[in-house]
């Protein structure tokens, strides 16, 4: 009875954990979802706001072996990569549009003759099985770029996942992750100075964007002729501060409503709009918008695929810093 009961415990032990662990993940998945109340993208949400992949002005120009490996989806000969061994403090981006995909720390040693990962950043990577069956490949989240595979549980690291990477996919950069995001919300004037308060947030400048005057001016943008938006492009470090949390604040910085401008800036330079550069980023503009309008608001807010960034004249950059004031009609309302 004695030995039937030291067999016994350590499988009750084992099953009561796994039972708690499911508990917990099961709590805390509700408990995201109550946060969150993102609802599911309808078709009219869809027709309203098309989904545009991200535009090839955006892409660096490949040579044939770089598209070879990123485009045709190749493979690279072990043992022959740039970065394989390499162990120096930095962050990985996609070479072929530039968004931050992994991070050194979470970089290691495999022997298999390619850069190895067992984490990416947070939505930088989608995984997709190979027409085979046999092995799941890894794309880049923001231009579908080819990187790799992706394989579980051959207990490299405690995470247990290893990305075999190809170096041809990656250009390393020292320094902390860098992401993008790009917010149209007035006068760029305020915009930039709230979003630069963000912990998280490296840097914001002020720009043009939207439109199809190349390098615009301002007293250009003034003519309504560009297509231009005032805008701010946002630098982020996505392991601190989500796409999602710049979202929800850039509908609290600003009149989403107004359909006209913004304040009593009066024009169409002045929209409310977001830029995504992927689909996570567009998911999340169109899942907030319905979470605003679900409570009523009426938002006019436009969501439009990125395009180039053109940084406006140096004055106007940091301009209320400089300047020692407040914005005039930009302040934080609490919408989430």
């Amino acid at each position: 009875m004695q030995a039937l009961v030291k067999r016994i415990f350590p499988l009750a032990m084992v099953l009561l954990l796994c039972m708690s662990t499911r508990v917990a993940a099961g709590n805390k998945v509700l408990s995201e979802v109550a946060e969150s109340e993102a609802p599911m993208i309808t078709t009219t949400q869809m027709e309203r706001f098309p989904f545009i992949p991200i535009q090839d002005e955006l892409l660096a120009k490949l040579n044939v072996l770089e598209s070879h490996i990123i485009l045709q989806k190749g493979t690279e000969r072990a043992f022959t990569g740039k970065y394989t061994d390499t162990t120096d403090e930095g962050t990985y981006y996609c070479r072929q549009c530039n968004a931050p995909l992994y991070y050194s720390e979470d970089k290691f040693h495999s022997n298999c003759g390619w850069p190895s990962f067992d984490d990416e950043l947070p939505n930088a990577v989608r995984k997709f099985p190979d027409p085979d069956g046999m092995r799941t490949e890894i794309v880049c989240a923001t231009c579908e770029g080819h990187l790799g595979h992706v394989f579980v549980g051959e207990g490299y690291t405690d995470k247990n996942i290893r990305h075999c990477v190809n170096s041809i996919s990656l250009v390393f950069k020292p320094g902390p992750p860098v992401a993008k995001a790009v917010f149209a919300g007035g006068c760029f004037w305020g915009v930039e100075y709230l979003f630069e308060k963000l912990e998280g947030v490296h840097a914001a400048a002020s720009g043009y964007t939207g439109g199809h005057t190349e390098n615009p001016t301002y007293r250009q943008v003034l003519t309504h002729t560009t297509g231009h938006l005032e805008a701010v492009e946002v630098l982020y470090d996505p392991r601190i501060i989500s796409y999602e949390q710049l979202a929800k604040y850039f509908f609290e910085i600003h009149d989403p409503t107004q359909t006209d401008g913004q304040g009593p800036d009066i024009g169409n330079q002045y929209l409310s709009a977001i830029f995504y550069r992927n689909r996570v980023e567009y998911d999340t503009a169109v899942a907030l918008i319905g979470i605003l309008e679900s409570r009523g608001m009426d938002i006019a807010t436009k969501i439009l695929p990125a395009a180039v960034f053109w940084p406006a004249e140096e004055y106007h950059q940091d301009y209320y810093e400089l300047k020692g004031t407040l914005p005039y009609c930009h302040s934080w309302t609490k919408r989430f």
